[in-house]
C-alpha cells in the first residue's frame, strides 16, 4: 500500500503521511490571439512584433468574480501543473518548486518524503495518466475538490548514485481526491486523498 500511495501523492489524515509522485500529462492552454494595430507581416528581429509593446500581465481576479465555468478551467490547469511539478521533483530530489503549486499541510508532506528519498539516494521515475473533474467546491469559492481516477502505466526507483534501476511497481488505477484553494492571487493543492480503484 505505502509503495502504491507513493505513486499517486497519497496524504492521510490517519496514520503516517505518504505523499508522492504522480505524473502529470501537461496541457497546453491556448489562447486567443489579438491586436489593436495592424501589422505588415514583416520579421523583426529586433524582437519587436509590428511595434506594439507586450500586453500587461493580467491581474487574477478572485473567483467570485468570475463565471464557474472560468474557475473550472482554471483550477483545472493548476491542478496539472501540480501533478507536473509533483512528478519534477521526485525525478530530482529538489522539492523547492513545491511552494509555486501547493500550500500545507500537502507542501510539508510531500517536501518530507522527497528529503526522505533523496536520504535514501534514490528517485523516482513514473508515468500516470489523468482524467480530473471538478467534485465540489466551497459555498464561497475559494475552495474547489477535483476528483481524479490516476492510471499509473508504470514507476521506477533509481539509484541516485550510479542510475541503476533499483525496482519497478506495476500499474492500475485509483481514485485521488485533491483539495484545492485559492491563495495569494492563485490556485494551491493543500490537501489530498487516496481512494479506491477505479
Amino acid at each position: 500500500m505505502a509503495m502504491r500511495a507513493r505513486l499517486i501523492g497519497l496524504f492521510r489524515d490517519s496514520g503516517p503521511a505518504r505523499c508522492a509522485c504522480l505524473a502529470l500529462v501537461l496541457t497546453v492552454a491556448t489562447a486567443a490571439c489579438g491586436r489593436s494595430s495592424s501589422s505588415d507581416g514583416a520579421f523583426r528581429p529586433s524582437g519587436t512584433f509590428g511595434g506594439a509593446s507586450a500586453p500587461p500581465a493580467a491581474t487574477a481576479a478572485p473567483p467570485s468574480a468570475l463565471p464557474t465555468a472560468q474557475v473550472d478551467r482554471v483550477v483545472l490547469q493548476r491542478y496539472r501543473e501540480y501533478q507536473r511539478v509533483y512528478k519534477q521533483v521526485y525525478e530530482t530530489n529538489d522539492p523547492a518548486p513545491l511552494a509555486d503549486v501547493a500550500a500545507d499541510p500537502l507542501l510539508s508532506t510531500v517536501t518530507e518524503d522527497v528529503e526522505r528519498t533523496k536520504a535514501k539516494g534514490e528517485f523516482w521515475r513514473f508515468t500516470n495518466v489523468l482524467n480530473p473533474k471538478i467534485q465540489g467546491r466551497s459555498t464561497d469559492g475559494t475552495q474547489v475538490i477535483v476528483l481524479d481516477c490516476v492510471r499509473t502505466l508504470g514507476a521506477y526507483r533509481y539509484s541516485a548514485k550510479t542510475g541503476e534501476r533499483l525496482g519497478s511497481l506495476p500499474g492500475g488505477t485509483a481514485l485521488y481526491q485533491v483539495f484545492m484553494k485559492y491563495e495569494a492571487g492563485t490556485w494551491k493543492a493543500f490537501k489530498a486523498t487516496l481512494g479506491k480503484k477505479c
